[in-house]
């Protein structure tokens, strides 16, 4: 009965220190996606250039500019507080790691961002420049994107590229708590390649395999990193 009891306080414990972690990265989700505000015009700009600019673009419904300004704020806010959302993960799971793993998580932190802003920029700097030409000239057809429609096939591709961009963190704790080995990661290695050709499909805005093999191939390399990090792990 004690047991039971004992068992019910510590899983009511958990999910009281996981509502904690989420609450706070909620707020700074919240307080980041408001400082964001300031800086849509320059990001609208920025992000357009792949298209030609703003003016190549048209607004159709009323509320699609404010669907478009809410979106580009939103994908600014989570970039900035992706290092405290990383930092109330890790706590959460901290209190299950040994003194030796603790000093991980600050290592782990820096990594994460760099390696999150690297997706980022790769969707921007490659991604994006070489899929927007070939849709818009796709079979020589005149094209004038909708707004609304650019900034969500944008903001989805540089997200979702950023969060593919940490496979090697994921293969880290996989391989810190003995799930994975290097070995077995180096013998899957096909497996994987079929593995990140569904994810580039998946992810790429085109169905081309010019623009498949231009995401597979960083996305090979982040698996062979995350074989380094999986030994830097055992």
């Amino acid at each position: 009965m004690n047991a039971e009891k004992t068992l019910t306080m510590s899983i009511w414990g958990h999910i009281n220190e996981l509502r904690k972690r989420l609450f706070v990265a909620v707020i700074a989700l919240a307080i980041t996606t408001l400082a964001g505000f300031s800086l849509v015009p320059y990001l609208l700009d920025l992000i357009t250039v792949p298209v030609g600019g703003i003016q190549n673009l048209q607004s159709i419904e009323i509320t699609e500019n404010i669907g478009v300004f809410m979106r580009i704020s939103l994908l600014s806010g989570f970039i900035m507080a992706f290092p405290i959302i990383i930092y109330e993960i890790l706590a959460f799971v901290s209190p299950g790691m040994s003194a030796n793993e603790k000093k991980w998580i600050f290592i782990t932190i820096p990594v994460a961002t760099i390696l999150f802003l690297s997706g980022v920029a790769f969707a921007y700097f490659v991604m994006l420049p070489t899929a927007v030409p070939f849709l818009i000239n796709f079979l020589g057809v005149p094209t004038t994107p909708r707004l609304l429609s650019y900034i969500k096939f944008a903001t989805s591709l540089i997200f979702w590229l950023g969060i593919g961009f940490e496979l090697p963190i994921v293969v880290f704790a996989l391989a810190k708590f003995k799930i994975v080995t290097p070995k077995t990661l180096l013998q899957q290695w096909r497996i994987a390649v079929v593995i990140i050709a569904v994810i580039a499909a998946a992810i790429t805005p085109t169905i081309d395999p010019v623009n498949m093999a231009i995401l597979m191939v960083p996305l090979f390399v982040l698996y062979l990193l995350s074989v380094l990090f999986a030994f830097i792990a055992r």
